[in-house]
């Protein structure tokens, strides 16, 4: 049996706050086709330390197992890009040693999605910038959209530093309009928190139904995609199947049986930290480790009684980087800024501004997900809170794209009737002015084997991640907060 265990050697380092980052000098990489064994328990280094992997179920074969076999055309197979030493994404340090092992040559790196351009020469390194810099792929989507034919908004190309959006082929003005836009790959993980779907069956922040399953007529948590148009994973399945590895016809009923099987039984967290060392030894934090994620019930709101990531007050008189993690977990709980300007936040009855805490938000438990359906527009990717350089026409890495709502549309809550985006996200599957931007939230799991973050990439390590919160909300953070934060987030 192959041995997927992937241990890295920790040093006698004295600084105990600041956590040494390094990068592991090979990659566990779990090719299509490859035949192994998956033991129950997995261990791989990242660069704070160790992921640990769960497969509930006990030891997965991955012979003839549809998540691990290429089903379409181009060789890959779901787990290309759900990495079991990526907490089922993938890391850009990952991708990088994948291009230089295979020069390239790799199905990860298929031209339909993992080139910036799929009529781009595919042997240049270039072509592949978006995925090799910011662990990006390429997402297509119709437009209009199918379900909306008149939106609310025309879309203006700006910049198109990839070309794919004023492409012959692929572009707007194509024979098969569509829109690019660029995303990082969601954990396909601890699915059953981001599968949970908000108690009855409205989206209580926007006052509509949710989604519903079209096999069971239950609803939906719309919580699983960026932009939230895959309500179930048999719909993921079958679309990840036709856009990624660019299959014809249908999944049949088996393959789809046994891949959303293996999907909900894995869990991933970190096992091992860097500084605080081992999560999972007995009476620590009862929120760290996978098997504290298999045991937990799904679908709970943050509380008092029970905070997202429970209690970590144990720590608070433990070594010092343990109280730094304790003191971190506070500062996510409890420390209110001031929100302004979150479509979806702020427009739905809270003031704004709204002073409250990150939890407010990130409030289920367990996942750090949101309870109802997640997205927002944080401004990750709208001007001019946006994390691209920021005047509209100076050169980047994405697309530019101007959107102008209808004169008879409800515009955008705080950016008007016209808006500059390098991802409409939400909006270019309701045709809605009020979605542009809005991204749903991502789960916390997993976080230190699978930078960078944000849906855009925009986030190397987990500092920027806090350094972004901290100027978009201005929470005046000190030095020390900021790291207290960092590696609290590190140790999930």
């Amino acid at each position: 049996m192959r041995k997927l265990v992937l241990l890295c050697f920790l040093g006698a380092a004295g600084v105990l706050l600041i956590r040494a980052q390094v990068s592991p000098a090979s990659y566990a990489w779990l090719a299509p086709s490859s035949g192994s064994v998956l033991p129950k328990e997995m261990t791989f280094a990242d660069p704070l330390g160790r992921l640990g992997v769960l497969n509930a179920e006990g030891p997965v074969d991955t012979k003839g197992n549809p998540f691990f076999e290429p089903l379409g055309s181009n060789g890959r197979a779901c787990v290309t890009c759900h990495q079991p030493a990526n907490a089922m994404s993938l890391s850009v340090d990952s991708i990088r040693e994948r291009w230089r092992a295979t020069n390239g040559k790799d199905p990860l790196f298929a031209a339909i999605d993992g080139s910036d351009n799929p009529s781009l020469p595919q042997d240049l390194e270039s072509s592949h910038s978006l995925l090799l810099n910011r662990g990006l792929f390429r997402v297509g989507l119709s437009w209009p959209p199918a379900n909306n034919p008149n939106p609310e908004f025309t879309i203006d190309i700006v910049r198109d530093p990839t070309g794919v959006n004023r492409d012959s082929t692929w572009g707007l003005h194509s024979s098969k309009p569509a829109v690019s836009v660029f995303r990082r790959p969601r954990p396909a993980v601890n699915l059953k928190y981001v599968l949970a779907p908000d108690n009855g069956f409205f989206n209580v922040k926007l006052g509509v139904l949710l989604d519903k399953d079209p096999e069971t007529g239950k609803p939906v948590s719309m919580n699983m995609m960026a932009d939230a148009r895959a309500g179930t994973l048999v719909i993921q399945a079958q679309s990840a199947y036709h856009d990624h590895q660019e299959g014809k016809g249908q999944l049949t009923r088996d393959q789809l049986d046994r891949i959303i099987a293996f999907e909900k039984q894995v869990y991933a967290a970190q096992v091992w930290d860097n500084g605080a060392k081992d999560l999972t030894e007995a009476n620590g934090p009862g929120a760290l480790g996978p098997l504290s994620l298999f045991r937990e019930k799904e679908g709970v709101l943050n509380s008092p009684a029970k905070p997202v990531f429970l209690s970590f007050d144990r720590w608070k008189s433990d070594t010092e980087f343990r109280q730094s993690v304790a003191r971190g977990n506070d500062i996510f709980l409890n420390r209110n800024s001031w929100v302004k300007d979150v479509a979806h936040i702020n427009s739905i009855g809270l003031a704004n501004p709204a002073k409250r805490s990150c939890a407010v938000c990130h409030n289920a438990v367990m996942s750090g997900m949101d309870r109802a359906p997640g997205w927002v527009d944080l401004g990750t990717t709208n001007y001019p809170t946006w994390t691209e350089p920021n005047a509209i026409n100076e050169p980047g890495e994405l697309p530019v794209l101007k959107l102008t709502c209808r004169a008879d549309a409800k515009p955008h809550p705080f950016l008007g009737r016209v808006i500059y985006t390098s991802d409409p996200g939400r909006a270019l599957i309701t045709g809605k002015c009020t979605d542009i931007g809005a991204i749903t939230m991502g789960q916390f799991r997993g976080l230190a084997a699978r930078a960078p973050y944000f849906s855009n990439g925009s986030a190397k390590n987990l500092m920027e991640l806090v350094d972004y919160y901290d100027r978009r909300f201005d929470m005046r953070l000190t030095s020390r907060e900021k790291q207290d934060l960092v590696n609290f987030l590190g140790v999930l």
